[in-house]
């Protein structure tokens, strides 16, 4: 399996996180069950979050802010199965000034599976919408421009 991590193409950054297909993640056919691909995505989400260099923590401490899924459109293509060793490819799509577009495939090998397309908001604890803070901004804007799969 490949390792976590961020790569470049075309000028924007795509960033792989590597899975493998556990049986706590599939019906009783070995088939991944519908709902766990979102959460496969989240995982991804965050490790680019991590990577990007963005403390959630410290946002949601020092200034109460949080970046939930506003909304998610999302394409099931082809099933994932038990032990397969997939990966999940998100690509920042659009920074605006209180979201941020995500493109998310999950693949096996070449093949793709999943494809969604995911909108974050920033909003504060009594669920308000606010700016995107400067270094968030920032963070993602250098990866602004992946197309994903349409």
């Amino acid at each position: 399996m490949t390792d976590n991590a961020v790569r470049c193409e075309a000028g924007a950054a795509r960033h792989r996180f590597a899975l493998r297909i556990y049986w706590e993640d599939t019906d009783a056919g070995g088939i991944v069950y519908y709902a766990n691909y979102l959460k496969f995505m989240e995982r991804a989400r965050t490790d680019l979050v991590q990577r990007a260099g963005v403390d959630q923590r410290r946002l949601l401490r020092d200034d109460g802010l949080m970046f939930p899924v506003k909304r998610c459109d999302i394409e099931y293509l082809r099933p994932a199965c038990l032990e397969d060793e997939v990966i999940v490819e998100t690509a920042v799509r659009k920074v605006g000034g209180a979201s941020i577009d995500l493109a998310q495939d999950v693949l096996r090998q070449d093949e793709l599976l999943t494809k969604a397309h995911v909108r974050l908001a920033c909003i504060d604890r009594d669920g308000r919408p606010r700016r995107l803070p400067v270094q968030v901004k920032h963070a993602f804007a250098g990866m602004a421009g992946g197309e994903g799969s349409s």
